[in-house]
């Protein structure tokens, strides 16, 4: 285990309220949904009636809250499988850790040109930078693919990355095709464990529209936050290694490295976009493997000020579509089409979730 690696699983375990010693006394308290959700009032769970019942009017759209592993409050159409965007990246990243987990991939350092060997003939004028494109970099969004900078150097919130990263992963280290990638990949590696019910789909849209866009209902999407509530085990079998939840959730880039200046540079021809174009957002020191973090911004801004410092989440379209986890009070949020539409709604939200917790 590398000392990154190390650190950032103590500080995942501690942070979460679990202790690595007592992993496996709780795993045997752990309820997970079988085909269905079993469910629980919020009074049995400990939580405030009202104060989701403002949550639910403040969010509008549909969603669903679990807590210890029951669902406790649903409003909408929880069934409904849709596109959920960019909350779909920490189910990409997700299979990254699993393909080197398999020995797919070495480490998150290889390079992705071995898969992609397009890559190594790119950007002659900068010196061929884009060979030098790692997983750890396009799993960050700090690739620089299409922009001058060198990978690694600056964060650049990409569509055109995430098509790259999807297709590099899912064609070509898994060697599946974008018609049978939920039979190859997705269903047996994943959805078939979480016994989900709604079909999943990476192909929200069909292949021929944004291949890699998610499709999934609330209710399956909680499953996925419940997997990494439970550190990647589901009844008893571990789908990723703890070590590898810890990371995935607790390492945000540091504010250290800049936003991109936005330059333009060579991609591969034909290059596809999974949605957006590039230079979208900064990370603002809450990036974490696709995951957003409550961390801190360059202003010394709290990305959730009244959420829990261990809360993380999956987000879409700048919130209206997401997942968060919340380990610290097991309990999981997640909504589409909602009424939250900027980091501030979020924080609302988050602060109603939390202050219903009354045990």
């Amino acid at each position: 285990m590398t000392i990154l690696l190390m650190v950032s699983t103590l500080l995942y375990f501690a942070v979460g309220g679990i202790s690595m010693a007592e992993g496996d006394s709780q795993q045997i308290k752990w309820v997970y949904p079988g085909p269905t959700w079993e469910t629980r009032t919020p009074e049995e769970s400990g939580l405030s009636l009202a104060k989701l019942d403002a949550l639910r009017d403040a969010a509008g759209g549909r969603g669903c809250i679990v807590r210890y592993g029951y669902m406790v409050y649903a409003w909408g159409d929880v069934a409904k499988r849709a596109d959920v965007a960019s909350a779909c990246k920490p189910v990409l990243a997700h299979f990254l850790f699993k393909a080197i987990e398999e020995g797919r991939i070495g480490s998150l350092d290889d390079e992705v040109s071995k898969f992609e060997p397009r890559l190594k003939d790119l950007n002659e004028a900068l010196d061929y930078k884009d060979r030098n494109i790692t997983w750890r970099h396009l799993v960050n969004q700090i690739s620089c693919y299409g922009v001058q900078e060198r990978p690694g150097t600056a964060y650049d919130y990409n569509d055109y990355n995430f098509a790259l990263f999807f297709d590099s992963l899912m064609l070509k280290v898994y060697g599946s095709t974008w018609e049978t990638v939920d039979a190859d990949v997705l269903h047996p590696k994943l959805t078939d464990y979480l016994q989900c019910e709604d079909n999943p789909t990476f192909m929200a849209f069909g292949t021929g529209d944004r291949p890699g866009r998610l499709g999934i209902s609330v209710r399956d999407f909680a499953r996925f936050g419940l997997l990494y509530l439970r550190k990647g085990n589901w009844k008893g079998v571990q789908l990723i290694l703890p070590d590898h939840v810890a990371v995935a959730v607790n390492t945000p880039l540091p504010n250290s490295i800049p936003r991109t200046s936005g330059k333009d540079a060579g991609m591969i021809p034909g290059q596809r976009s999974g949605g957006g174009g590039k230079n979208q957002t900064d990370h603002l020191g809450s990036y974490s493997f696709m995951w957003w973090t409550n961390g801190v911004d360059r202003d010394g801004k709290r990305h959730w000020p009244d959420a829990p410092l261990d809360a993380y989440g999956a987000f879409g379209h700048g919130g209206p579509r997401a997942m968060v986890v919340l380990p610290g009070y097991d309990l999981i949020i997640s909504w589409n089409d909602a009424d939250i539409k900027s980091r501030d709604k979020e924080n609302q939200v988050l602060k109603l979730l939390v202050e219903s917790v009354v045990k």
